[in-house]
């Protein structure tokens, strides 16, 4: 059986694939940031719900876990390619700037889950 967040994941892959069109309205844009956002908050009962369910101790918070500094993985490597790209052409500076911030921040994070994860491992068991 295939966890709920797989589930959810491979359906919003199919709604929204990553190639899109560009936006040239502030407006639409926001109104695509702001979408996304109010999807997020929609099923984000349901995740807490689901991920909580599972953390019975610490061994059972680690496949999440894993699962997510995964995905995170790919996307900061998704977002290191357009930082590239965006280099290579001679785009704007401030772009590139944000760019290479959201990448930092993305490693940091992977960082941060890696040694979660590792504290899943040391942490001492409960009611065992």
């Amino acid at each position: 059986m295939f966890p709920i967040r797989l589930t959810w994941q491979a359906l919003a892959a199919f709604a929204s694939p990553r190639t899109s069109f560009a936006h040239t309205d502030p407006e639409q844009l926001h109104q695509v940031l702001a979408g996304q956002a109010a999807a997020a908050n929609r099923e984000a009962a349901e995740h807490a719900t689901s991920a909580a369910a599972w953390n019975v101790d610490e061994l059972h918070v680690q496949p999440g876990l894993l699962e997510v500094r995964r995905d995170i993985l790919a996307d900061v490597h998704y977002l290191e390619g357009l930082l590239i790209g965006a280099r290579r052409r001679g785009l704007d500076v401030e772009l590139i700037e944000r760019l290479t911030a959201a990448v930092d921040t993305g490693h940091e994070l992977t960082v941060a889950l890696a040694d979660v994860a590792r504290a899943t491992i040391t942490a001492p068991t409960t009611g065992h």
